[in-house]
């Protein structure tokens, strides 16, 4: 089970910490969930690992001449109904100004550049 001061504590030893999964709260989504342990743990950005290589205006498999953002704010995201997270999570990650950079887990290397702070993938801020 998550316990907030446990992985705190984990975060101030330097060690690292990985959420996955959800709440166990109906109508509360993973990506949900994931914001609101970031806050918790005062972090300082979301990684989303994905299947594609960032945030594109149309679904990039269905349509060869999707575009893909390599910035957008938390607004636009939310306006254009782009569906990256769910609406209560980017809006929650927008008003504790957190960062989410949305990335390709399947490209080989890309952990380690995002952990870096290289810029791939799509970040929303």
């Amino acid at each position: 089970p998550y316990i907030m001061r446990r992985a705190i504590r984990h975060l101030e030893k330097g060690r690292i910490v990985i959420f996955a999964a959800g709440t166990g709260n109906p109508y509360f989504t993973t990506d949900t969930a994931a914001s609101l342990r970031a806050m918790e743990i005062h972090a300082d950005v979301i990684l989303k690992a994905t299947k594609v290589d960032g945030i594109y205006d149309k679904d990039p498999k269905k349509h060869p001449d999707a575009k893909r953002y390599e910035r957008l704010r938390f607004i636009d995201v939310l306006k254009q109904g782009l569906k990256v997270m769910d609406s209560t999570a980017i809006s929650l990650c927008m008003d504790n100004s957190l960062p989410i950079v949305v990335f390709d887990l399947f490209q080989k290397g890309n952990v380690k550049k995002v952990v870096l702070g290289e810029d791939i993938g799509t970040r929303v801020s």
